[in-house]
């Protein structure tokens, strides 16, 4: 019975499983990565710090699992979507990677949306303005700000195009990858090379594209050291984080939405034609699978936003922030969080906007503010769903992430979205799941993504209770509203920075 391992390499480690050819987890293993901040809204990861985590994983997985390498047919990576690997002619990266969080190239982007026609035009065409996350902006960064690295550099990357060049030799890029550049063709799922050109992207830079469920090449001796693997194993041309989650919570067929907590939060919903939504930050990407697309709307603070608050307020992680926060009262006694704490994406696209508490006050406790920091994530949220869904057609959704083992706050946005949330089992490797399924696929030994991940199981559904949507309908209406008048008291403050 051939193995599959799926790597899901995100911001804060690497989560991995051994799938069986029958969908069965076979093991799971986690281990954790650096973030480095060299300069206030900088964010980078060495690379080499993925391999080797994939390394320890593998061997964890290997040795829990009770199997030999030999049993591992096909190997397949989900990397962090919007993370710039600027690579060599050898698939060698020329500097540390600029993580997705990295806000550095604001001025470039604001350059870059004044080439293309202004703010109203991209959103009408695109549903979001590129911001100084994006990876158009962050090239662009890199050849006005290291000339010596952008003169090095033969290949755009991400995470995942890095790994398989690393472990392969093979320089190649899949069509999740290349949708974060904003600059693919849904239809064709090649580069629209007139968009590209006048945004400035280096067309010598873009890879050869391959389906994410294809065969990249075969691990070579010194990755195979490296990784605890047979020398010429398969490894799959994989894909991004995002996709990977919606195939690794089952949310494959047409209408099917998924949402994740993690570092970061998102909500997709599977569709075959989608539509940009003007002002929401909602994206268009293509799916894991041959066919098919994501609409995707991504907030940047969710994970974050709560490791801080517990932090802040002195509990000793993020369990015992739940727990703080269960002994308030939904609503938060009238408190509100907005966790903009690293920019937006969706349903804001606002790479500088910050958030806070509002309507504080000095009856207000500990447990409030926990609660409303919960809250505030799964607000956010419910803005990004009444985009994407504005019929609501969708009923309920699958959960994934680590975030999504937290009773509370899956509650919590059931209540706040009026939809059943059902929590896939091991949450926290649905992503890796994702990728063990493409990898299965890549081998030949499943014939489609959708078959195996139609038998993805969930381990608890959270029913919405119906007498708290008007605390939470008027939370949100009230979130909405606080966007404008705190993106110009942003552009005050930071002019007295």
């Amino acid at each position: 019975m051939p193995l599959f391992i799926g790597h899901d390499v995100g911001t804060s480690g690497t989560k991995s499983v051994l799938l069986d050819d029958a969908g069965r987890l076979r093991a799971v293993a986690l281990s954790p990565h650096r973030l480095e901040h060299p300069e206030p809204g900088w964010a980078e990861q060495d690379p080499e710090g993925w391999l080797r985590a994939a390394g320890e994983t593998t061997r964890a997985l290997l040795a829990e699992a009770a199997v030999s390498a030999d049993d591992v047919g096909c190997v397949a990576f989900a990397g962090q979507m919007l993370t710039l690997v600027p690579m060599d002619a050898d698939g060698r990266a020329t500097r540390p990677a600029i993580a997705w969080m990295d806000d550095r190239a604001e001025a470039e982007a604001r350059r870059l949306v004044r080439r293309l026609g202004g703010a109203t035009v991209l959103k009408l065409l695109a549903g979001a303005v590129p911001t100084g996350k994006d990876l158009v902006a962050k090239i662009a960064w890199l050849r006005d700000h290291e000339p010596s690295t952008f003169a090095r550099t033969r290949a755009y990357g991400d995470a995942t195009s890095w790994l398989v060049a690393r472990t392969t030799g093979r320089v190649g890029i899949d069509p999740t990858a290349v949708a974060a550049t904003g600059l693919l063709d849904l239809k064709s799922r090649e580069v629209a090379r007139m968009l590209a050109r006048l945004a400035g992207f280096p067309l010598e830079w873009m890879p050869p594209i391959a389906a994410s469920t294809s065969i990249a090449g075969t691990l070579r001796a010194d990755a195979a050291a490296a990784l605890g693997l047979r020398a010429g194993t398969k490894i799959a041309t994989g894909l991004a984080d995002i996709p990977a989650m919606a195939l690794g919570t089952g949310a494959t067929r047409m209408g099917d939405a998924h949402v994740y907590l993690g570092t970061s939060s998102w909500i997709t919903r599977a569709t075959e034609a989608p539509s940009p939504v003007p002002s929401a930050g909602v994206a268009a990407i293509p799916s894991g699978d041959l066919a098919g697309c994501l609409a995707v709307g991504e907030s940047e603070s969710a994970g974050s936003s709560r490791a801080w608050a517990s932090r802040l307020l002195g509990v000793g992680g993020e369990d015992d922030l739940d727990a703080l926060a269960a002994t308030a009262a939904p609503g938060a006694r009238g408190l509100l969080f907005l966790p903009w704490l690293c920019g937006e994406r969706a349903p804001f696209p606002d790479a500088r906007l910050r958030g806070g508490f509002v309507n504080l006050s000095l009856d207000h406790e500990r447990a409030d503010l926990a609660r409303a920091v919960l809250e505030g994530v799964a607000l956010n949220l419910r803005c990004i769903l009444d985009a994407l869904d504005p019929r609501r057609e969708i009923a309920s959704m699958p959960a994934g992430g680590g975030g999504a083992q937290s009773d509370l706050w899956l509650q919590i946005l059931a209540d706040v979205t009026g939809r059943r949330v059902l929590r896939v089992a091991r949450p926290r490797f649905a992503g890796a799941r994702g990728a063990a399924l493409v990898a299965a696929v890549a081998a030949g030994s499943v014939g489609s993504v959708g078959e195996l991940a139609a038998l993805v199981e969930t381990d608890r559904e959270f029913a919405p209770q119906a007498t708290l949507a008007p605390i939470y309908d008027a939370a949100v209406e009230a979130l909405r509203s606080l966007y404008p008048p705190l993106a110009r008291a942003g552009v005050i403050l930071r002019g007295h920075a």
